[in-house]
């Protein structure tokens, strides 16, 4: 097969995992001097947009047939599944176009969640997505994820001056915590946010959609400090990526934050529940400045891939023994 020049790359979801792809995407534009374009939900297209490395970039509001016919005219010279689900099977198959496509290990973290039996490859995720290039040429160029915030769309030093009047970005002291994450055993309990915002020697943002927006409420207020600002709900993804790429350090759990703070380079604690790092989705690419909490053994964990709405077990161990102490400690270390 002849290099590709013009390249579909699909993931349909979600912010994460999308950040996660941006390695195939700088690469694929990079070393083969390819058109990429990219389809994934609406609700995600302006991450791509921001990619330079992307030349365009279709969303699927409802259903394929919407799409179809526009990504068919376009005539790819190959498509690069990293979803791989009946969505992007469907895709595929009515492009009629050369693909290929990630292993999603799916019996492997079956047998890990279910029985506990650890057949999973010690292999980044992103490091498969490669994987599905490397035999067209494609070489890791080492330079990790990439985040692109619009001009304008961010927030500069001058405008976190306003919430923070002492804030410097050559000395920052700003822990910015990622508040939520889209279920319950992912989250780290509120009780530990809290203490690790009273305990912090320094202002501290608390980033997070609408849904977080009252939990950030209770944790300023049970913060008692001036310098704690509830920035869940009022900002864009664009503006608390922003305040990350200003903070000395985030703590996040296995969440979007995490790989965003990654991409710009800033140091994280990730406190991790239910999830695993053997999945292979922590911080990329591995670092010192990227350090991870979890309680191991656990023998009910992982419980899951994804993450329940609440604990199967009733005891949620996997994030309540992880102490407060022992977060802000590591958060401290950096």
């Amino acid at each position: 097969m002849a290099q590709p020049k013009k390249v579909l790359i699909i993931r349909f979801s979600s912010i994460g995992d999308i950040v996660l792809t941006t390695p195939v995407i700088r690469m694929v534009r990079a070393q083969w001097d390819a058109e990429v374009h990219y389809l994934t939900k609406a609700a995600f297209a302006d991450i791509l947009k921001a990619n330079p490395y992307v030349q365009k970039v279709f969303s699927l509001r409802k259903n394929l047939s919407e799409i179809t016919p526009v990504l068919k005219a376009e005539k790819y010279d190959l498509i690069i599944d990293l979803h791989k689900n009946l969505r992007s099977f469907l895709v595929k198959l009515g492009l009629k176009r050369p693909a290929v496509s990630f292993d999603k290990l799916n019996r492997e973290k079956f047998y890990l969640t279910k029985f506990k039996l650890n057949r999973l490859p010690d292999i980044h995720i992103v490091d498969r997505y490669l994987a599905t290039v490397t035999p067209f040429g494609i070489q890791n160029d080492g330079k990790g994820l990439d985040f692109f915030i619009p001009s304008g769309k961010g927030f500069s030093e001058k405008d976190l001056k306003t919430f923070f009047p002492d804030f410097s970005a050559e000395s920052s002291n700003l822990l910015a915590i990622a508040v939520g994450a889209a279920l319950e055993t992912k989250r780290i309990p509120l009780k530990k946010l809290i203490a690790v915002a009273q305990q912090w020697p320094g202002p501290v943002a608390l980033l997070g959609g609408p849904a977080e927006q009252e939990d950030g409420a209770h944790i300023f207020a049970q913060a008692h400090r001036q310098d704690v600002v509830n920035f869940c709900g009022s900002t864009s993804l664009f503006e608390s990526a922003a305040i990350i790429s200003f903070a000395q350090i985030v703590l996040t759990p296995d969440t979007g934050m995490m790989h965003i703070a990654a991409a710009l380079g800033t140091p994280t604690v990730s406190v991790w529940g239910n999830t695993v790092p053997e999945f292979g989705m922590t911080p990329y690419p591995a670092s010192p400045k990227h350090k991870i909490l979890e309680i191991k053994p656990l023998k009910c964990r992982p419980c899951s891939k994804i993450g329940y709405h609440q604990c199967p077990k009733g005891h949620f161990q996997c994030m309540l023994d992880i102490s407060s102490e022992h977060i802000l400690n590591t958060l401290l270390d950096e």
